[in-house]
């Protein structure tokens, strides 16, 4: 089994404006440090700056529901090719040109059971992605790798 995300490459991005209104597909975003993805809902906010995806995980969540799983469809910002996603906070993740800091694992929302079919949610538990931080700026474009970067030096505790 591989490292998590070794080797994946970004295969989508998708962006939204606003809460609730549709998710664009876009070649490229600016991770900004501190605030997130330049022209996303969540550019700005103090933690959920970017979400991660996987496809192959996507692709199992559709054949336990017997539907497609878009990958718009799920409101995530980016999508790599295979898993597995780090899920552990504090760990980070190389994605094209930024650095990324996991903040927790992402959940399905039960929306999906309405836009996309019922038992939606239930068929993405546990495959619905990781919520990120930006910790370092850079470009995110499709066809970038990702590697796993070592976790940020925790302070020696003073005795």
């Amino acid at each position: 089994m591989s490292t998590p995300a070794e080797s994946a490459v970004v295969v989508a991005i998708h962006v939204a404006r606003g809460r609730r209104l549709p998710m664009r597909s876009v070649a490229s975003v600016v991770a900004e440090a501190g605030a997130g993805l330049v022209g996303d809902r969540y550019h700005g906010s103090r933690h959920r700056h970017v979400t991660v995806q996987a496809a192959d995980e996507l692709a199992e969540a559709a054949q336990r529901l017997g539907a497609p799983v878009p990958f718009a469809g799920t409101r995530r910002n980016v999508t790599v090719s295979h898993g597995p996603l780090p899920r552990r906070p504090g760990d980070r993740l190389r994605v094209g040109g930024a650095l990324l800091e996991v903040v927790r694992p992402a959940a399905p929302c039960r929306v999906l059971d309405d836009e996309m079919a019922p038992g939606a949610a239930r068929a993405l538990h546990d495959r619905a992605g990781t919520v990120f931080r930006v910790v370092e700026s850079g470009t995110i474009a499709v066809g970038d790798t990702t590697r796993p970067e070592p976790r940020a030096e925790e302070p020696t505790p003073r005795a």
